[in-house]
């Protein structure tokens, strides 16, 4: 868990990377509308959660605040060199190497740039792939975005729900529940439970 939240109280969960702290909804609340509560009903066959189990949502939306900062943190190990080094590379390019005088050393310096470039392209797509691709984490970023679909069908039913609960958007990418590996939730090797509990 992250440091952000172990600092938070026993309802509370970051809904945003660097965002403010935000207050879990009871599930009571939800299932007061009968269009939640049947689609929160459908959503727990299919995607094997109860999303109107306080304590599992809770952890469940937690967890998908570490998942977003592990995605932040991996582009930007990762995209920042890469964004230096390319615009290095091809500003050299532009103001100097260009214009040496022997086209061996022209393309020598092509090459090695280039080696250079596709290296770091390597290191960011393996990170994206790592992040992005894990079909845990697809899992946990299906059942996050289930939960926000189903708090925003309580609230067009009339329940008193803030306007952009649970404060975050959905996952456009990377969100494709994987049924196979759906009881292992977090980790096997952590030791978490399908709603990462230990």
């Amino acid at each position: 868990m992250s440091e952000d939240n172990r600092n938070l109280g026993a309802r509370e969960f970051i809904g945003r990377r660097g965002g403010d702290v935000a207050t879990l909804v009871e599930s009571s609340v939800i299932a007061a509308v009968p269009e939640a509560k049947r689609a929160a009903e459908e959503a727990r066959r299919e995607l094997r959660f109860d999303f109107l189990d306080d304590r599992a949502v809770l952890e469940l939306l937690r967890r998908r605040h570490v998942d977003e900062e592990d995605m932040f943190n991996a582009g930007f190990k990762h995209g920042v060199p890469l964004a230096l080094v390319g615009f290095g590379a091809v500003t050299y390019w532009a103001g100097v190497a260009q214009y040496w005088e022997t086209a061996a050393a022209r393309n020598a310096y092509l090459a090695v740039a280039g080696a250079v470039l596709a290296l770091e392209v390597f290191f960011f797509v393996r990170s994206a792939i790592s992040q992005w691709g894990d079909p845990v984490r697809q899992n946990l970023r299906a059942r996050a975005a289930k939960y926000r679909q189903i708090a925003h069908v309580a609230r067009r039913g009339g329940a008193d729900i803030p306007a952009h609960y649970p404060h975050y958007g959905p996952y456009p990418f990377a969100a494709r529940f994987r049924p196979e590996v759906a009881d292992r939730e977090e980790s096997e090797s952590k030791g978490a439970d399908d709603h990462g509990h230990r």
